[in-house]
C-alpha cells in the first residue's frame, strides 16, 4: 500500500507495516530534554527507575537553550542536576555556550532523515525540516522512553499543503507560513501530519525550512515534513560523516486534505496580538509604535535570517524610541556572524546582540516587556502573557522586523 512520510518511518520504527490511525511501539533514534523541563525528567527517571543506566548513552541528549547562562539559583540549581545526570549516565550535553536546541542537534549530525525524536521542547517537530520525525512530550514520557528506548504512538493522518511559485522581494519563509496559519488557524492541524510540497518548497534552504516547519506546532500539528533536497542531504551527509538515505512519500499516498497556495504576489504578512493564526499583511497595520523588536529564536535565528535583517539596518540607526535586540540560534551561526560583519553592522544600528539561545520566546531571557509595551518578534508565538503581562506581541520575518526596529513603527521591509 502506498504510504506517507509518516507512515514509512514509523514502519521502519516499529518493525511492521503501519497505516494512519494504527497504535505502534516505535524504536526511537534520540531522546532529549532541555534545561527547562529536563530536570522533571530526571526526577522522574530516578524515582521509577533507581538510576538504572539509560536504554543507549549515545541517543540521550541534553541542551541547555532557555535560561543561559542561569539567571537565579534555582536556575542554576536545574542546571547542575542535568550535568550531573550527563556525568553520572554518560550522555551527550550541550552546555550554555552552544544555542537552541534542535539547531545543535542538526549542526552535531544527531538527527538524520526517518529518524523519529523526543524531546521536551513541543517544537521538536521542526526535524522535519530535514525529514526526521521529532515530537515535544511530556516529562513522563521522556522518562519512560530514556529507560526503554521506544515510546507508543499513534500514527497520524496527514495533510498535503501544496505551495507554488516564487517569492516576491523581501518577502520571505515567515510571511509563508504566516499565510498558513492565516488559512489553517491554530487547530487546523490537530493531530496531524503535514507534507509541504510544491515548487516553491523544493526550492527551500535549510534556513527556510525550519522557518516553515517550526511553526506546525502552532497549526496544533504532530510533525511537518518537507522532502530533503540534495542540499539537505549533502549538510546532514557531512555532519554525520555518512551516506544519507533519503525519504519521500510514494506518489499515491493518501491525504485527509489538500491544501494549495500561490505566492508568486504574497506580501509582507504579520501575527497580530494574541494568536499567531491572528494574520494579515504589514501594510495594514503600518504605523503601529513599537516598543521591542526581537530577531532570533528557532523559527528565525540562523545566519541567513540575521543576513536578511542586517541587509535593512546597515547604515541606519534603530530609532531613538525602540529597542532592538539580536539573539543568534547558535554559536556556530554567532561565529559566522561575526565573521562576515554582522555583528558590527548591527552594533553600529544600536541594536543589542546577546548569547545564543531561544531567547525572548518566553520569560525566560532578559529584554521582558512591560505592561503595555509592544514588541515585534521573529518567534513563532505571542499568546497573551508569554513575554510579559499586558505586553503586546507581533510575529513577523526578519525583514520586517529590521524595517520596523529603524522607524520605530511596524513598516513595510519594501519601502525601507
Amino acid at each position: 500500500m502506498p504510504q506517507t512520510i509518516i507512515e514509512k518511518i514509523f514502519s521502519r520504527a516499529a518493525g511492521e507495516n503501519t497505516r494512519a490511525g494504527d497504535y505502534v511501539w516505535a524504536n526511537l533514534d534520540l531522546v532529549a530534554m532541555r534545561d527547562f523541563g529536563g530536570p522533571n525528567v530526571i526526577g522522574e527517571y530516578e524515582t521509577a527507575f533507581n538510576n538504572s543506566p539509560v536504554f543507549d548513552p549515545q541517543k540521550i541528549a541534553i541542551t541547555f537553550d532557555l535560561h543561559v547562562p542561569a539567571r537565579n539559583e534555582m536556575v542554576a540549581v536545574n542546571q547542575k542536576i542535568l550535568r550531573d545526570f550527563s556525568v553520572r549516565q554518560k550522555v551527550h550535553l550541550f552546555d550554555v555556550n552552544t544555542g537552541v536546541g534542535q539547531h545543535i542537534l542538526l549542526e552535531h549530525g544527531m538527527v538524520k532523515p526517518w529518524d523519529v525524536i523526543i524531546g521536551t521542547d513541543s517544537h521538536m517537530n521542526l526535524l522535519g525540516a530535514i525529514g526526521a520525525a521529532g515530537f515535544g512530550m511530556g516529562t513522563t514520557d521522556v522518562a519512560g522512553a530514556m529507560y526503554k528506548g521506544t515510546l507508543y504512538f499513534r500514527v497520524p493522518e496527514t495533510i498535503r499543503i501544496a505551495i507554488k511559485g516564487t517569492l516576491p522581494a523581501r518577502v520571505s519563509a515567515k510571511d509563508v507560513i504566516l499565510e498558513v496559519l492565516r488559512v489553517m488557524k491554530t487547530d487546523g492541524a490537530l493531530n496531524r501530519a503535514i507534507e509541504f510540497t510544491g515548487t516553491a518548497v523544493e526550492k527551500l534552504t535549510l534556513a527556510q525550512r525550519i522557518t516553515i516547519a517550526s511553526m506546525v506546532t502552532e497549526m496544533s500539528g504532530d510533525i511537518g515534513f518537507i522532502v530533503p533536497s540534495q542540499e539537505i542531504i549533502d549538510f546532514v551527509a557531512k555532519r554525520r560523516g555518512c551516506a544519507i538515505e533519503p525519504i519521500a512519500p510514494d506518489l499515491d499516498a493518501t491525504y485527509v486534505r489538500t491544501v494549495e497556495f500561490t505566492i508568486d504576489v504574497l506580501e509582507p504578512m504579520i501575527a497580530c496580538p494574541h494568536s499567531p493564526d491572528n494574520v494579515t499583511k504589514v501594510k495594514d497595520v503600518a504605523g503601529t509604535r513599537v516598543d521591542q523588536v526581537f530577531i532570533g529564536s528557532c523559527t528565525n535565528g540562523r545566519i541567513e535570517d540575521l543576513t536578511a535583517a542586517a541587509e535593512i539596518l546597515k547604515g541606519r540607526t534603530v530609532h531613538k524610541a525602540t529597542r532592538c535586540i539580536v539573539v543568534p540560534a547558535t554559536m556556530e551561526v554567532a561565529r559566522a556572524a561575526v565573521e562576515t560583519g554582522l555583528y558590527e553592522i548591527f552594533l553600529k544600528a544600536g541594536a543589542v546582540v546577546t548569547n545564543p539561545g531561544c531567547a525572548l520566546c518566553t520569560t525566560g531571557h532578559p529584554g521582558i516587556l512591560a505592561p503595555g509595551e509592544t514588541m515585534v518578534s521573529t518567534s513563532n508565538r505571542n499568546f497573551i502573557g508569554k513575554l510579559g503581562k499586558g505586553a503586546s506581541v507581533y510575529l513577523a520575518s526578519p525583514e520586517t522586523a529590521a524595517a520596523t526596529a529603524v522607524t520605530g513603527s511596524i513598516s513595510d521591509p519594501r519601502e525601507i
